[in-house]
């Protein structure tokens, strides 16, 4: 796809958004369009001036997500040299060890508009949330597995998120080549675990928490540690590798929680390492009724919001989830306290961690704020690829 089929003429809303830097023009600055879904378009100012090129949605509330700016029309070594940079990102932040897992391409923010790729050892699994990402599926893949270095066995398309329903697009899985084993091994520094790259959630495994657990993990030498919404308990795990006295993993999937099981006997503390299937709500409230305290506290939810529409109900979850696990620390404790919600921003979200502190009735500092790990890079003019948040809180004052 290196020649521009059509055009988009924004609107002078939509021009100055452009030039402010957002790389998203949206339906309602177009003032007229003229291009064939999923192709690549120009995009001009309502004076004609070309503004950028694009990849052009006909039926999403995104119109045309900029893949470069200026009148300079894309050429043939274009998306080569983009995956030869995104590449050359994973290898510098030392990502590429053959036998662990990154993500390779983070969407717009490495300028493949709706496109991810992950990597887990020797297998990629791709997700497309867009036409053109369908379309260039295999052209980019061959990109990136030029610049990798070393042969890639399985490839698996996951485009299953719901998403894709607002490009008039269905699910679609597909092993485009290989085998997938449901346990691939993948070595992260000391930690195993493996990753189920058709059945387990999104490509397969949450990457982003990667720095995150390693921080959370600097809290828990002698700790008692509970790990609520586990998954398949890699906070937990890297806690008792780190010398926690004891971890409970609390998720609702008996699958994800065999395989928490499964992860602890891999790196040997299997006894110090319990799980229990609960609904993570209900059981936070009942079990601050009892004795059981703990010195860390690790709480990685779902998305509560998934856009603006429902941040007053996803306010009230973040509070009383916790305020509940506040009330379960120790003096002196940490809460490691998760959002993967893009529409909560930073500051709204320790907001409603504040708002948590109050109800809870205790003193709370919070130590650091984190996002998600150098291989989900952050494009500062897309506010949107900085969808992870998580706060490492210091309680004190008594429960």
């Amino acid at each position: 796809m290196t020649t521009t089929i059509g055009r988009v003429r924004a609107t002078g809303r939509g021009r100055r958004w452009l030039e402010n830097g957002h790389p998203w023009l949206y339906a309602n600055d177009v003032e007229s369009e003229d291009a064939e879904p999923g192709s690549l378009v120009r995009v001009e100012a309502p004076d004609e001036r070309v503004l950028g090129h694009g990849l052009f949605s006909a039926g999403s509330k995104i119109r045309v997500r900029l893949v470069s700016r200026g009148a300079g029309e894309p050429d043939g070594t274009f998306w080569a040299e983009r995956a030869a940079r995104a590449v050359a990102h994973r290898r510098r932040h030392g990502f590429l060890d053959p036998r662990a897992a990154c993500r390779l391409i983070a969407g717009d923010a490495d300028g493949f508009p709706g496109w991810v790729l992950d990597r887990y050892a020797d297998a990629l699994v791709v997700q497309s949330g867009t036409l053109a990402g369908d379309r260039l599926r295999d052209e980019w893949l061959a990109l990136v597995e030029r610049e990798l270095g070393f042969p890639i066995t399985t490839v698996i398309d996951r485009s299953e998120s719901s998403l894709r329903r607002f490009e008039n697009l269905g699910p679609r899985t597909e092993v485009v080549r290989g085998a997938p084993t449901n346990a691939l091994e993948i070595v992260e520094d000391e930690l195993r675990y493996t990753v189920d790259l058709v059945g387990g959630h999104k490509t397969g495994h949450y990457l982003d928490q990667r720095d995150n657990r390693k921080l959370a993990a600097r809290h828990a030498r002698d700790a008692r540690v509970l790990d609520v919404f586990s998954y398949d308990g890699l906070f937990g795990i890297r806690a008792a590798l780190a010398g926690a006295r004891s971890v409970l993993c609390l998720d609702q999937s008996e699958a994800a929680l065999e395989r928490a099981r499964e992860n602890a006997a891999r790196n040997g503390v299997a006894d110090r390492v319990a799980t229990e299937r609960v609904d993570a709500l209900r059981d936070l409230r009942e079990r601050a009724k009892g004795d059981a305290r703990f010195e860390l506290v690790v709480v990685d939810p779902p998305a509560f919001a998934r856009n603006k529409t429902e941040l007053e109900g996803a306010e009230r979850g973040y509070r009383e989830l916790n305020l509940r696990a506040l009330r379960l620390l120790e003096p002196a404790g940490v809460l490691v306290s998760a959002s993967c919600s893009y529409a909560v921003l930073p500051a709204l979200f320790v907001e409603w961690l504040a708002r948590a502190a109050s109800d809870a009735g205790r003193e709370v500092w919070l130590e650091a704020l984190a996002g998600a790990s150098l291989d989900h890079p952050h494009l500062v003019t897309l506010p949107e690829s900085a969808y992870l948040k998580c706060a490492f809180l210091r309680v004190g004052g008594n429960a």
